[in-house]
């Protein structure tokens, strides 16, 4: 049967659009998903600009002739106010972000065209591009919201219109009346207050991020997350039940196990002197710019902890012409036990590497895959967007420890060393390093998510019927 359905699919292929933001943690998910679906026989285009498609991981061979790039020049706006080759939020500052929203914006008539070539059967896209919603109907083209947020987290704020009248951060501070079940996940107020100021502001594109969500949602048919039921059966469900369009989990999208090929060999030479487990990887991803007493906290915190550790830290803005970015002497003090990566790693065959046993982070939904589908023991720091959900859905599974804050935010090298020192070697941290593992043959289960999880949702944009996985 599956071989007669390929068949089928070679002779008249789905063809499928893909439209993502131009951020890095968008444009991965989107990716993985365009090679996940060729696998299956699904013919994708994916739309970004030259810059960002250049910085891209390189398309298979043998799927080359399935997943085609599409490079548009993102068009300039008045005045130069974005850099010259800033193309995603990770090449400016985050005040800078609504000015790439403005630019990518006036990429619709790019887009349109292309549309009107190609005519596919889906358009996949992101939150952003709301003008989406009237070339789809224009050239009657079926459209997909793919959520690149955690289905927790996607629940806990409710579809569009769930909530009455505009966010207030007090409602975003215990879960809502939909989740019936026993849940933790819900925003401090620090969190929620920082979540609405972004999530509601009308900014220089003159839409705000709430009013695109909303226009794209309304006139898909259908939701997916990078999610499976295995993880996050319940806020699946409970999204379902307030949801009247099919919501599709597509599974998690691992990776291949990454295969250490000797670049960076003085970091691997590094880790393959270290026990197995022991070393704790520490990045919080290029989107993030840290505080320089954020940075030094997390330093402290890594000494006090006495684990040996890997840190790939993101060059900060406010570093010194001289590469001043961590406390005086922390190099020399730690060099028997630990390594500071400035600039690009290889951060999946780091994460591969036998030696390595957790991972401090950000807990974003993409990260949090990425360690757990290698068994690592999870300290998550929250910092925006969805975070802080994921870090309460984690710590809820048994699947992580969060690191303690102040009402305001803040942390402590204290609150930083105890958390790191409970995942990885404390007796009180041994059912969760136990819980992870675990969880390791679910996320990782390559079969379960390409073939089971992603063969339903190519099956629904055959015939636009969602059964039951």
């Amino acid at each position: 049967m599956q071989q007669a359905h390929l068949g089928n699919m070679a002779e008249n292929p789905i063809r499928v659009t893909m439209i993502p933001w131009s951020a890095f943690g968008h444009l991965i998910p989107f990716f993985k998903l365009s090679i996940a679906l060729a696998k299956a026989g699904v013919h994708v285009s994916f739309i970004s600009t030259s810059k960002n498609i250049q910085r891209l991981p390189k398309i298979p061979s043998t799927l080359s002739h399935l997943v085609h790039f599409v490079e548009l020049p993102l068009p300039s706006l008045d005045n130069d106010i974005l850099p010259e080759g800033a193309e995603a939020t990770v090449d400016i500052p985050f005040e800078k972000h609504e000015y790439l929203k403005a630019a990518f914006d006036k990429l619709q008539d790019a887009v349109k065209q292309f549309v009107a070539n190609q005519l596919p059967d889906w358009i996949i896209c992101d939150f952003n591009p709301h003008w989406v919603v009237d070339i789809a109907q224009e050239f009657q083209v079926k459209l997909i919201l793919f959520s690149i947020l955690s289905a927790t987290g996607t629940t806990f704020i409710g579809p569009p219109g769930t909530r009455a009248g505009h966010l207030s951060p007090e409602s975003l501070t215990a879960p809502p009346e939909w989740v019936t079940f026993p849940s933790s996940v819900a925003f401090r107020i620090h969190e929620a207050i920082h979540f609405c100021a972004g999530f509601d502001k009308v900014n220089s594109s003159g839409v705000s991020d709430f009013e695109r969500v909303i226009k794209i949602h309304d006139a898909s048919k259908a939701v997916i997350f990078r999610s499976c039921y295995e993880i996050e059966g319940e806020y699946l469900n409970a999204y379902q039940k307030l949801f009247e369009k099919p919501m599709i989990p597509i599974g998690l999208l691992p990776v291949e196990r990454a295969v250490v090929d000797g670049c960076s060999d003085n970091i691997f030479e590094w880790l393959d002197k270290q026990a197995s487990k022991s070393v704790v990887f520490v990045g919080f991803g290029s989107e993030l710019k840290l505080s320089k007493d954020q940075v030094f906290e997390i330093a402290y915190g890594l000494e006090e902890s006495q684990l040996p550790f890997l840190w790939a830290l993101r060059k900060p803005s406010w570093e010194s012409n001289d590469g001043y970015s961590l406390p005086v002497g922390f190099i020399e003090r730690t060099s028997n036990r630990g390594r500071v990566c400035k600039g690009w790693i290889p951060q999946l065959e780091i994460l591969a590497h036998s030696s390595i046993g957790g991972s401090l982070f950000h807990s974003g939904w993409g990260s949090v895959i990425e360690n757990l589908q290698f068994g690592h023991t999870l300290v998550v720091l929250p910092f925006n967007i969805d975070q802080p959900l994921i870090a309460r859905f984690l710590v809820e599974k048994g699947l992580a420890i969060e690191v303690k804050r102040n009402e305001d935010g803040s942390f402590t090298r204290n609150d930083i060393a105890a958390s790191l020192r409970q995942a990885m070697v404390l007796e009180e941290g041994k059912k969760i390093r136990n819980n992870t593992r675990e969880a390791a043959a679910i996320v990782g289960n390559l079969k379960l998510h390409q073939d089971h999880y992603v063969a339903a949702f190519v099956q629904f944009l055959k015939n636009g019927i969602r059964k039951p996985i």
